[in-house]
């Protein structure tokens, strides 16, 4: 048989598993999409749509269990890159989404008014764009109004501009961009809009039955003698179409995969919504991660006094969760020490060694006092052996006799020669005498 392979110690290897990603996936914020509280499918879905929104750098297929907390994930943040968590939690009352940055915070709340799930959006919308080629890159991530005063916009606007990766306008390839998400704030009613669109190029100042061949599109042609008939004649063609909006016309700076889109040309830019739809608003931002000093409250505003109260109290609070931790150790290795020793008596008293043990006994005098005992305090003694000794090699089992030396003719007081010893008693002779 051949020798099995030698195992790899799980320190090495996630290490080697680490070393082997390029720079630009380790570098990209990852991200958990989870859901708490109350069950409901829906909530489930919208779990799953805003996945999609995050992909590709999230755990897409990520099993959750209801006994799970939130420390098991950000535990295995650190292994996976992850450096954001969006937590859906639905309450009896209202459904909140929480924004987390692993792993010491800041939190963000928010209350959710309203969302519509993908599927929904999909199906109400004339014009349908799906393909799973535009998940394979991160997203656009576009942010409308956040221009106000108030720390607690330029810090939602920078959350949500850090749970996607930057993009390099210099060096990034414009075909990689298929989708974007938009967040629009409106100051007076408080409440984020956000949307998620599918990216469609297409090129402009060509008639629109050019355009149909050029995409591929192209309608029964039974009616034409040549194809000079399809191009001429544009009643061919969908009437229903609206022309394109001039603003939406730019000039590409390098050429696409789509047909029709060179550099340097007009193309048209167009957006396919392809959910989910979520319209909420900001509650609270806490320091922590879901703890510590809240920084921004929309119901609750405290004046200088009370927020210094409330820093003390969470410092009390964390003191006190130290002592606790401490005492606990303390009474953990104190019960493992006592656990140690009764089955230490509980050997000895197997055994049968009813005495203490001196090599014990000079332990616990060097842990009590912190000295190394005299000698004479505690003597070792030969600890007498309960075994049987050893016999001789011809009296090892029983119905074996000793070999006797027939030259020896006494030993020991007592006859070695058979012709000394005495008769055996036999009473055929005895009868024959008589």
């Amino acid at each position: 048989m051949g020798r099995g392979k030698k195992k790899v110690h799980p320190k090495t290897r996630t290490a080697a598993f680490k070393a082997s990603e390029p720079s630009e996936i380790v570098e990209a914020p990852h991200s958990f999409v989870i859901h708490r509280g109350l069950t409901c499918p829906y909530i489930t879905d919208l779990t799953l749509d805003f996945r999609r929104i995050m992909e590709p750098y999230t755990a897409t297929n990520l099993r959750e269990k209801r006994m799970n907390r939130i420390k098991d994930f950000v535990s295995l943040s650190s292994f996976f890159h992850v450096s954001h968590m969006g937590i859906f939690n639905k309450a009896s009352t209202q459904l909140s989404f929480k924004v987390v940055r692993l792993p010491r915070g800041p939190s963000l709340t928010f209350k959710v008014h309203q969302f519509t799930l993908a599927r929904d959006v999909i199906s109400s919308s004339r014009q349908q764009m799906t393909d799973n080629d535009h998940f394979k890159h991160a997203p656009l991530v576009i942010m409308n109004n956040f221009s106000g005063d108030g720390k607690h916009l330029k810090l939602m606007a920078t959350t949500f501009q850090n749970m996607f990766p930057s993009i390099n306008l210099a060096q990034v390839n414009i075909g990689t961009i298929r989708r974007c998400v938009l967040f629009s704030y409106n100051p007076e009613t408080k409440l984020v809009e956000m949307r998620h669109y599918s990216v469609q190029v297409v090129p402009v100042g060509l008639k629109r039955a050019v355009q149909k061949i050029v995409k591929g599109n192209v309608p029964n042609l039974g009616k034409c003698n040549e194809v000079v008939d399809f191009v001429t004649k544009d009643g061919y063609a969908s009437e229903s179409e609206a022309e394109d909006d001039e603003q939406s016309h730019v000039v590409l700076a390098q050429t696409l995969k789509s047909k029709g889109n060179l550099e340097d040309n007009k193309s048209s830019i167009k957006l396919h919504e392809i959910g989910p739809r979520l319209t909420m608003q900001l509650i609270k931002i806490e320091d922590g991660l879901l703890t510590g000093e809240v920084l921004y409250h929309d119901h609750v505003v405290k004046t200088e006094e009370e927020k210094e109260t409330m820093r003390k109290l969470v410092e009390k609070k964390a003191k006190q969760k130290e002592q606790r931790k401490k005492e606990q150790a303390e009474n953990r290795a104190r019960n493992l020490k006592l656990k140690k020793d009764e089955q230490r008596a509980a050997k000895r008293a197997e055994e049968g060694h009813n005495d203490s043990d001196p090599e014990d006994d000079a332990e616990y005098y060097k842990e009590e006092v912190g000295e190394e005992p005299d000698e004479e305090l505690f003597k070792m003694e030969s600890k007498s052996s309960r075994k049987r000794p050893k016999l001789s090699g011809g009296m090892k089992f029983k119905n074996k006799r000793a070999k006797l030396d027939p030259k020896n003719k006494k030993a020991n007081g007592k006859s070695n020669d058979y012709k000394d010893r005495k008769p055996k008693f036999d009473p055929k002779k005895s009868r024959k005498s008589k």
